[in-house]
């Protein structure tokens, strides 16, 4: 049964910093590009970071650019959003995403920042 599984979110003020993680199971995770999307009420799901699958590539949103960091481990079949000087506009649900030979998508973690 494939899985992604989301965790890290919360409550943070202006400035702060999470780290988001995507725990994946079902599938061979090191063949798939991962990324992280979000997705904020009455707004469309977005791309914020995408890594390959060997971990030799990044690519980042113009908006998070310099602030996050996308990582992954494949040993421990996770992917990683450091996540620093957050601002209230980072407010959304993350989602961790799989692609390869097939798509797959988490459930999402919640992500606020307000003070």
């Amino acid at each position: 049964q494939v899985q992604l599984v989301e965790s890290g979110g919360g409550l943070v003020q202006p400035g702060g910093s999470l780290r988001l993680s995507c725990a994946a199971s079902g599938f061979t995770f090191s063949n798939y590009h991962m990324s992280w999307y979000r997705q904020a009420p009455g707004k469309e799901r977005e791309l914020v970071a995408t890594i390959t699958s060997n971990g030799g590539s990044t690519n980042y949103a113009d908006s998070v650019r310099g602030r996050f960091t996308i990582s992954r481990d494949n040993a421990k079949n996770t992917v990683y959003l450091q996540m620093n000087s957050l601002k209230p506009e980072d407010t959304a649900r993350y989602y961790c995403n799989a692609v390869f030979l097939m798509i797959y998508w988490g459930q999402g973690t919640q992500v606020t920042v307000s003070s």
